[in-house]
This record gives structure tokens, sequence and C-alpha cells, in this order.
């Protein structure tokens, strides 16, 4: 039996040499006691021939004592001749007339017939047997011996064949059960221990014990899918640890994050200005999740596309930036390459931060390519863009209202102006005009009139800044933001010029406190007026750009420019410029260009919010 035999084929083979075994035992022990049944009543009766015929010889021997002696003899020879040929003789002889048995069968029967019985015949009763009778006598019963001896060597031989069969029967049947426990402690008790023992070390989680069967039957079979499953359960263990170490990292840096955005949610409530609030949270919340950089877009109407608002990492100082003594968002030349582009192979999670009905902006947070991330880390930062929007939105709402207090007082304020100053003025102009109709003369007249001219620009002046005072108020009650107040500025200009005047706006939202916006605003207002009552320009542009960390606010004409040099025209706009200037902390220049024209510049650096000191300006 080869190892490559199935268990079961196996099993059958031994069992069906067994049965093999059995009944080729039984059909040869059948088929030999077959062939011997019958010889004990052929060595019976082929005995009895021999009594039989010395019966004969004595009856002949013997005195005729009554008349039918004769004829009982004759029975006798008949009688006798029947058992010669009788079938329990015949039945035990071959039919094969070459074989011994027959040949000795055929001699006795011709000797009988040829011989004895003649003689027997042929003699008067109670007369002497002769010597030849008693030779002829002898002789037939040697061969009858010879026949008994025949059958009973015959049967012997038989019996013995027989004793061979069934020796040699019971030994190839031990010799099958032998075999057959060898194979079975080999094939199935040692290949069920080891099992067993696989399975009591799966128990105590040590899944480094192996069968190692060798063939294709059933345990072996078995064995190579215990290896397997001994295998694939190792893996499925150490991939559950895995599983269960990396949920308990997500688990912590979860915690951690949820901690490092619950401390900062209140300085991100409370800080005004989102870049210094929240780049410190994004950098540690980057370090604890493994991504980065995170860069926060926030929708602005004068903008087409969002507006970049706050980013962890950058290669140049942000364009927004009004703190440039800050640089927690700059990265060094050697990470240079670290910094992910649009075609590079690094991922880019892109989460709305919205209220229920608005869309303020969006969070865009880069992940490596070679990093899956995690569905923890997905709620987190959607938890981030949540706190963000609420505070974006609380500082908005809170910005908003406090733009429209201010625009109500200034509302306020301008209708008192309009109803107090506005008339004192007024009155005084009518004064000067009363004075005028006077007729001074003398001495005194070129004096008086010098005065009256100056006491009438001064109020001719007051009052055209009263009535830019009092627009700015209104302008900023409609507009609340400086964006859409200078677009209505420039369309109120370009009416007057005649001419449309073109606007450049650029500034990053919120980038003014009101108080910034309302003296910009009004900065550019009497540039504005400037150019259109004294330029005689074709051409204005007014340019709010931010560069940071300034914000610079041009108005260029391309009409005659200043009179006498760089002189103002009017030296009363010009100190109300500076003054605007110097609360802003800047400066105001008037000068020629050029190419033709007047360009009135502002410059600035914005303190609303956590800025650059007062001292950086000067840059």
């Amino acid at each position: 039996m080869t190892p490559r035999t199935s268990l079961v084929n196996r099993l059958a083979i031994v069992v069906g040499a067994i049965v093999l075994t059995a009944l080729v035992s039984m059909a040869t022990t059948l088929a030999v006691s077959k062939s011997i049944e019958g010889n004990a009543t052929a060595i019976n009766q082929a005995g009895a021939l021999r009594m039989g015929a010395f019966q004969l010889l004595s009856q002949v021997a013997g005195p005729q004592e009554y008349e039918g002696a004769t004829e009982s003899f004759d029975t006798l020879t008949q009688a006798y001749t029947a058992n010669v040929v009788s079938i329990g003789i015949t039945k035990a002889i071959p039919d094969a007339p070459d074989h011994p048995l027959a040949q000795q069968h055929q001699e006795i029967l011709d000797s009988w017939n040829s011989r004895l019985r003649p003689m027997l015949e042929s003699h008067s009763p109670g007369s002497v047997v002769s010597a030849e009778m008693i030779s002829a006598t002898n002789n037939y019963v040697r061969e009858v011996d010879l026949l008994v001896t025949m059958l009973e060597e015959r049967t012997e031989a038989r019996i013995d064949l027989l004793h061979l069969i069934q020796i040699i029967s019971l030994a190839f049947s031990i010799l099958i059960v032998l075999a057959l426990f060898i194979d079975l402690k080999k094939r199935v008790v040692q290949p069920l221990r080891k099992l067993v023992d696989i399975a009591g070390a799966v128990q105590q989680q040590d899944f480094s014990h192996k069968a190692h069967l060798r063939g294709s039957d059933e345990l072996a079979q078995l064995g190579d899918a215990f290896d397997q499953m001994t295998s694939e359960l190792a893996l499925t263990y150490y991939d559950l640890e895995d599983r269960v170490r990396i949920k308990t990292e997500e688990l912590e840096k979860s915690h951690a994050a949820l901690q490092l955005l619950h401390s900062y949610s209140r300085s991100l409530f409370a800080n005004h200005d989102l870049c210094d609030g929240a780049v410190p949270m994004l950098q540690q919340l980057e370090q604890l999740l493994g991504i980065g950089p995170i860069q926060i877009y926030l929708h602005d109407k004068d903008s087409s596309r969002p507006v970049q608002t706050a980013t962890t990492a950058t290669r140049e100082r942000p364009f927004y930036c009004r703190d440039h003594h800050c640089n927690a968002c700059l990265v060094q030349p050697e990470q240079y390459d670290d910094l992910p582009v649009e075609d590079n192979d690094g991922r880019r999670l892109l989460l709305p931060i919205r209220t229920p009905g608005h869309l303020l902006g969006t969070l865009e947070v880069w992940y490596p390519a070679d990093m899956d991330l995690s569905q923890t880390a997905r709620r987190l930062l959607e938890t981030l863009s949540d706190q963000l929007a609420t505070a974006i939105f609380l500082e908005r709402q809170i910005t908003e209202e406090q733009q429209q207090t201010l625009a109500e007082e200034r509302t306020v304020i301008a209708r008192e102006l309009h109803d107090s100053l506005a008339q004192s003025l007024s009155y005084l102009k009518m004064q000067v005009a009363r004075l005028r109709r006077l007729n001074i003369v003398g001495d005194q007249q070129a004096s008086h009139e010098a005065i009256l001219n100056e006491l009438s620009t001064g109020l001719n002046s007051a009052y055209r800044q009263l009535r830019e005072l009092l627009t700015t108020f209104r302008l900023k009650l409609d507009t609340p933001d400086l964006s859409s107040a200078l677009k209505q500025t420039v369309e109120e200009f370009s009416e007057r010029l005649g001419k449309p005047v073109r606007l450049v706006y650029n500034l990053p939202p919120k980038t003014l406190s009101p108080n910034e916006e309302i003296h910009t605003l009004q900065i550019v207002r009497e540039g504005l007026a400037n150019a259109v009552k004294h330029a005689d320009a074709s051409e204005v542009v007014v340019d709010i750009v931010f560069e940071s960390p300034k914000v610079k606010a041009r108005i260029r004409d391309n009409g005659k420019g200043l009179p006498a040099g760089d002189g103002p025209v009017n030296h009363y706009g010009l100190v109300i410029m500076q003054d605007r200037a110097r609360t802003l902390g800047g400066q105001v220049q008037i000068q020629n260009r050029d190419e033709g024209g007047v360009e009135v510049s502002l410059s600035f650096i914005p303190k609303s919010r956590n800025l650059i000191p007062t001292e950086a300006s000067s840059a």
C-alpha cells in the first residue's frame, strides 16, 4: 500500500483482502471436501470386496447341502459383480481413463471378470480348491488392497491440501491484520495525535505547530488543511492584533485630537484673526494625524474663486499675512519638496465649511499618497470644519452687527451734523456774504477783503468736507463693507467726471476694521474730489491693494498735475487726509506723475487685529 492510497481505499483493500482470503479458503475447502466426498464409502466398499472374494471362495469350497446352492452361488457372484462396479466405488474413481485409480479399478474389474469369476463358476461345489484358484483369489485381493490404499492416499492428500490451504489462509490473514495495524498506527494514529496536538496548541494561541503529513490520503489532506488553517489563523490573529493596535492608536489620536480641538475651541472663537487662532491648532492636528498641510479657503463676494485665508505650511509668506514677525506657516528650504502641488502624487481631501444654508468656504487637507486616511481622522476633520464654520459664521455675524451698529451711529451723527454743524456753517457763510456787501473803505479795506476771502475759503472747504463726511456716513449705512462703498463712490464720481473711473481692489477679506475702512474711504473720496475739481483728467484709476503687510491706496489721474511743482492745490483737504493717515498709522503722499497727472498714495499697516507693531510701518 503506497502512501498516496486513500485511507478509505486502503481500508477497503484490507477488508477486501481478508474477505478474498476467506472466500478462497472456503472455496478451496469446499472444492477439496467435494473432491473427497464418497471416498470413505468407496474405501469401505472396496474393502468389502476383499471379504466378498474370500466368501465366494469358501462358498465354492464348501459341500452342497441343498439343491438351491448353485442358484444361491450365482446370486452371490452377480451381487459381487454389482459391488465391484457399484456407484459408491465408481463415484470416487475419476472419469479420466488414464488416471491411476481408474486404471486400477479397471484392472480389478478385468481380473474379476476374466480370471477369478470364471474359476469360481467352473469349480465343482464340494471339490478341493486348487492352488491356482487360491493364488488368483490372493492376487485379486492384492489388487483390491492396492485400490483401497490408493483411495486412502488420495483422500489423505486431499486432507493435507486442505490443511495447507487453511494454514496459508490463516497466515495471510495474520499478515493482513498486522499490516493493517502498522498502517493504522503510521497513517491514522500518529496523524490524529499530531492533529490533536495542533488543536491544543491553537487553543493556547500557539500557531507555530504544523502537521507536515506526507501523502494524499484523507488524514494527510486534513493535516494540510490544519496547516493552512493555522497559518491563516496566525495571519488573522496577527492581523487582528495589528488592527487592535492601529485602532487603539487611532483612538488615542482621536482622543488627543478631541482634547486639542476642545482646548483650542475657546481661542478659536475668541481670537478675531482666523490665521492666528487656527494655524497653531491645525499644525498640532497635523502632527497627531500625520497629515498636512491644511489650508482654509473662504468665499468672498468680490472674488469669483475662494480666497486663501490660512495655511499651515508655505514656501513664501502669504499675501494676506499682516504680521511679518510671525513665521508659523513658513517652512525651511529643505522642506520645500515635502509640500504638495497640484500635479504630485499627494492626495487632497476637501471638506465644506458651512452652516445651515450658508457655504462659507472649504477646508483643504493634504495627506501622503501612500497613506489611507482613516474614518476616524475624517470624522475629526469634519468636526474641525464644523467648528471653523461656527467660529467664522459667528465672527462674521458679530462683525456685521458691529458694522451695522457703527453705521447706525454714524447715521445719527450725520443727522446731528446736518442739523447742527451744517446749519451753523450755512449761517456763517451767509454772514460772510453780508460782510462782503458792506462798503468798507479806507486803509483797512485790503485787510478786510483778505480776511473775508480766507473766511469764505475756509467755510467752503469745511462745508465741502462736511458734505463728504455726510455722504460717507450714508454710504456706510447702505453698504456695510469697503468694497461696496468704493464701488458706489466710483460710480458717483464717474457721473461727476463724465468719464468712467476704474477701480482695482484686491484686499483679502476682513483686512481692515470698520474704523480703518471709513478713514480709507474718506481719503479716497478726497483724492477723487480733487481729481474731479482740479485735474481736468480724462482717466482716473483707484487702486486698493494689499502688499503684505501694508495696505496701499492710490488715486491716479492723467490731468494737468499740481501747479508750481508739487504743492497741493487744497491744503485744507491735504491736512484732513494727513490727519486721517496718521490715525491709520500711515502717511499720504501727493505728487505729480512722470507721465502726467497726479498720484495720491496712502500706505499703512492694518492694526485692527493683532498686527505688526507700529514701528514696522516705516519699513
